[in-house]
């Protein structure tokens, strides 16, 4: 089996490869002679000049060297760089390609059998690295859910009092998807996400026990190096795996404002798990007779994870937003990721933070969670109002 490309360069008679260029005629060779030497004895040179020669788009190097047959067809002259700027590929490069076969000089192809075997193992290497992060979050959410549905089945109020306590962060997800300016996101991959979104929560929540201990030694600063260092960063990130191993490689994520909306629907996912875990551990007890069930705890754990939920959805959509921007961005495509996850751990380890050190009432605390949230979301939202207004305003169909 050859690799695209292969039987073009093995059986394609030498005077239809790319970049060979077209034997002339009889006619044309001498017409091109009269004119050559014509040119001559208006200059009294016996050479052409070799940028009148270009810019007629001639070639000025009929020359092959011995044994190599003609590459990949040469850039026109200007078309490469600018005059005075620097080249942008290797010189052998720049000055032979469409000339000289340059495979394993300066350019590399698939040729042979070893190269399809390099390019079959990188893709294997990669592949494997995003399911073998895959296997060990599915392993450790196994696990979560064993105990969690164990509790879950003895008491199912505790299920339920879950279930509602992740609506809000549902629903400032569905405002996002539905305000979305272009097409909107296909329900399959949305619930694919949410689903990675609860799965990639378990590799935070291990990650966050091995290492709050040591944090704990040096009191409140120590708790606020955790949330800035620990929790906002891992936590992020494993919502940002959410959305990129799956729907950032689908069709579906088209537009820049699409990782806005994966971001928040990850995000969803992620404060659903941590929603029920916080449940399971404040709202009941396991003792020698069974499981007791605090109701009146469970209840105010719930209530307050209600309004804590629709910050994952921000913080995460912050991250989301520059991961679009990131895929529209080829070349400056890990600096823009980057900013994006900084941004969503540092409001994601201030808010934990505040809400640590703070003093609050029951309504205080609402108050700070509504001001918090908004204040980031209306940011963000600033921008994505600025690209609907820009996406309205293009050439070509409109969005509805």
């Amino acid at each position: 089996m050859t690799e695209p490309g292969e039987d073009d360069h093995r059986d394609r008679p030498s005077n239809d490869r790319p970049g060979e260029p077209v034997p002339h005629s009889d006619d044309e060779t001498g017409a091109s002679d009269d004119t050559a030497g014509n040119d001559q004895s208006e200059t009294g040179t016996d050479q052409p000049d070799p940028d009148t020669d270009r810019a007629a788009g001639q070639s000025v190097r009929d020359e092959r060297l011995p044994g190599h047959p003609p590459g990949p067809p040469r850039r026109s002259a200007g078309s490469g760089r600018r005059q005075g700027s620097k080249p942008r590929g290797d010189p052998v490069q720049e000055s032979f390609r469409g000339e000289v076969d340059l495979h394993e000089i300066a350019t590399w192809e698939v040729r042979t059998w070893l190269d399809r075997f390099a390019v079959r193992l990188t893709n294997a290497l990669q592949s494997t690295r995003r399911w073998l992060l895959l296997v060990v979050a599915v392993a450790l959410f196994g696990g979560q859910l064993l105990v969690a549905g164990a509790l879950v089945l003895e008491a199912p109020i505790l299920g339920y009092l879950s279930a509602l306590s992740a609506v809000p962060a549902l629903l400032l997800a569905g405002y996002i998807w539905y305000r979305d300016p272009t097409t909107r996101e296909p329900l399959v991959i949305l619930a694919v996400t949410f689903l990675l979104g609860v799965v990639f929560a378990g590799i935070a929540g291990v990650v966050n026990g091995i290492t709050e201990p040591f944090f704990n030694i040096f009191g409140i600063v120590g708790l606020s190096l955790f949330y800035f260092l620990v929790v906002g960063p891992i936590e992020e990130t494993v919502k940002w795996l959410a959305v990129r191993v799956y729907a950032y490689r689908s069709d579906a994520f088209g537009t820049v404002i699409d990782g806005v909306v994966y971001g928040a629907m990850a995000g969803v996912g992620f404060a659903a798990i941590e929603n029920l875990t916080y449940i399971l551990i404040f709202g009941a007890e396991t003792t020698t007779n069974g499981l007791i069930v605090l109701e009146q705890d469970a209840i105010a754990i719930a209530t307050q994870r209600a309004f804590v939920g629709p910050g994952h959805v921000v913080f995460s959509a912050w991250a989301g937003f520059y991961l679009g921007l990131a895929k529209f961005n080829q070349s400056k495509r890990g600096p823009i990721v980057v900013k994006g996850l900084l941004i969503a751990a540092f409001i994601h380890g201030l808010y934990n933070t505040l809400v640590s050190i703070l003093p609050f009432t029951l309504g205080s605390f609402v108050l700070f969670i509504v001001v918090y949230h908004g204040f980031w979301f209306s940011l963000l939202f600033r921008k994505i109002r600025r690209y609907r207004e820009l996406y309205r305003r293009r050439p070509g169909p409109q969005a509805s």
